[in-house]
């Protein structure tokens, strides 16, 4: 049994938790693939969930980041697998509003993961030096390794990410998959996106958005390039919104914490691959990109 899991049901009140105040249960999920591919992999956790929970479970899948962030600030959605800059954007606007419980732990026991630039590999684009003047792709404005990261870093060494300045655009595709297919498609010249950076380039790595695309038949990566890659990112918490019950904490929490012991097939589409475990993590861990987050609003 996981140690915060424990922790929490221990103070759980041993009622179903359709006895405590509870009519129905929300997960929202961010964008990254397109929605039905998003509602699939999460389906298995629904009706675990649901089953468990003893009231309906729904899952949503707003079309940009800030549709979960407002979701989790206003109450109708009641836990996300949050990025870790949309975590400090509830958390600036909101400190009372969800606390982190859980992060996905990956094979070698890490807990963090990369911003991986790429471009195909017939564009002769080999670094940020080949994209003077070319057009660059980005998630959406509110992912951590999608815009946040990069946007910092590869300002800090000496880039301007302002359209026009140094490269020839910079656009906001909507999404992790959308960049992936925008670069492999030629509509964007490279782009960012989110991986673990272990296991093998040409699966897409264990896990993150290019092994998404890569299991879906998107893309083959042997067409694609690294051209830049950010310094290790805080993996971002499965967060829950603070007012639910306890033990309907509790129990969403043992849930998600025991997945990869209970249904692997489960876990490997909840944490988009190949991973080890979901294990406890705190308000703490965050904070260099709540302060980054700072910096940029």
């Amino acid at each position: 049994m996981k140690t915060l899991a424990a922790a929490l049901l221990a103070t759980a009140i041993a009622v179903p938790a359709v006895a405590q105040d509870i009519t129905e249960f929300n997960i929202g999920l961010l964008g990254g693939e397109n929605a039905q591919d998003r509602m699939t992999s999460n389906e298995c956790l629904r009706v675990k969930l649901e089953e468990a929970l003893g009231v309906p479970v729904k899952i949503f899948t707003p079309a940009d980041y800030d549709g979960v962030i407002q979701g989790m600030l206003g109450g109708t959605i009641d836990v996300s697998w949050l990025g870790a800059s949309s975590y400090a954007k509830i958390y600036l606007t909101d400190p009372e509003a969800v606390e982190p419980v859980l992060v996905k732990q990956n094979v070698d026991g890490s807990i963090g993961y990369y911003s991986i630039g790429f471009a195909r590999k017939d564009s002769g684009v080999t670094s940020l030096e080949d994209m003077k003047g070319k057009v660059f792709g980005f998630g959406d404005p509110n992912s951590t390794s999608g815009y946040l990261i990069p946007n910092v870093e590869i300002t800090a060494a000496g880039y301007s990410m302002k359209p026009g300045e140094y490269f020839g655009d910079v656009k906001f595709t909507g999404g992790h998959e959308q960049t992936i297919v925008a670069v492999n498609n030629g509509d964007v010249d490279a782009g960012v996106t989110w991986a673990d950076g272990l296991g093998n380039w040409e699966d897409g790595y264990n896990s993150g958005a290019l092994r998404k695309a890569v299991d879906a038949g998107l893309v083959d990566m042997n067409d694609l390039v690294e051209i830049w890659k950010s310094k290790e990112i805080p993996e971002g918490p499965v967060a829950l919104r603070k007012a639910l019950p306890a033990d309907v904490k509790a129990t969403v929490t043992q849930i998600v914490a025991d997945l990869h012991e209970t249904d692997p097939d489960c876990a490997y589409g909840v944490a988009a691959g190949e991973a080890k475990d979901f294990i406890p993590v705190k308000h703490e861990q965050y904070q260099s990109i709540i302060d980054a987050r700072k910096l940029t609003n």
